[in-house]
């Protein structure tokens, strides 16, 4: 018996706190990017640096999760992860990626198209360090993304660790580290009533920001 979607269908939602005009963005879609996250911080967004990381496979299926932003500089968007895992490899293959943030509280959505590459090791050495014990191990342990036989598997590897590095410094792994994805486009979108939402996309020619209002 087929599933019904009439009550899926009927969920609906009218935005109207906010509204984005061209001024109010800005020529430096960085800096108002930090405006709306800081904005997003006072309004008690849950997770409000967590975004989802679009990548593409090798047979260029593409494949999205969500991960933690952990830094922004002029330069671009920071997250830490395995550099062995299925993302990691996928960036390898093909650095263009994207990235979408979703603050429900003030109905924003920013989305980011850019190239992701690896942070210098040093400041991954350092993030690495600011880490709490158990995340530091836990990097030791997870062989992310290979198929595994149970849970204990994991459980093993950390009590291993923790034995291994009891009362000494635990290092980075070389495999573990960040990456820095450098935009190339990015569009701040303002839900608005009747569905007229305000979209202010910039894109990046010849160095210097280019900004466009987009139709909803």
């Amino acid at each position: 018996m087929p599933i019904s979607s009439s009550h899926i269908e009927s969920i609906r939602k009218d935005y109207r706190k906010a509204k984005l005009d061209e001024d109010t963005a800005g020529n430096d879609p960085i800096a108002f990017f930090l405006r709306w996250f800081s904005e997003a911080e006072k309004a008690g967004s849950a997770e409000v640096n967590a975004m989802t990381l679009a990548t593409v496979d090798q047979n260029g299926y593409p494949r999205a999760r969500i991960v933690l932003l952990k830094g922004i500089d002029e330069k671009g968007f920071v997250f830490y992860t395995n550099y062995a895992s299925s993302k990691g490899k996928e960036i390898e293959n093909q650095p263009h990626v994207a990235l979408v943030f979703f603050w429900e509280e003030l109905e924003r959505q920013v989305r980011i198209e850019g190239i992701a590459e690896k942070v210098d090791p040093a400041q991954s050495d350092a993030y690495f360090k600011s880490r709490p014990l158990g995340s530091r191990l836990g990097a030791w342990s997870s062989p992310q993304s290979q198929i595994i036989t149970g849970r204990n598997l994991l459980e093993t590897n950390y009590n291993r660790y923790e034995k291994e590095f009891a009362g000494k410094e635990i290092p980075r792994p070389d495999y573990w580290g960040g990456y820095c994805v450098v935009p190339h486009r990015i569009e701040f979108w303002q839900g608005r009533s009747d569905r007229i939402h305000d979209r202010i996309f910039f894109e990046l020619e010849d160095g210097n920001w280019k900004k466009f209002r987009l139709a909803p």
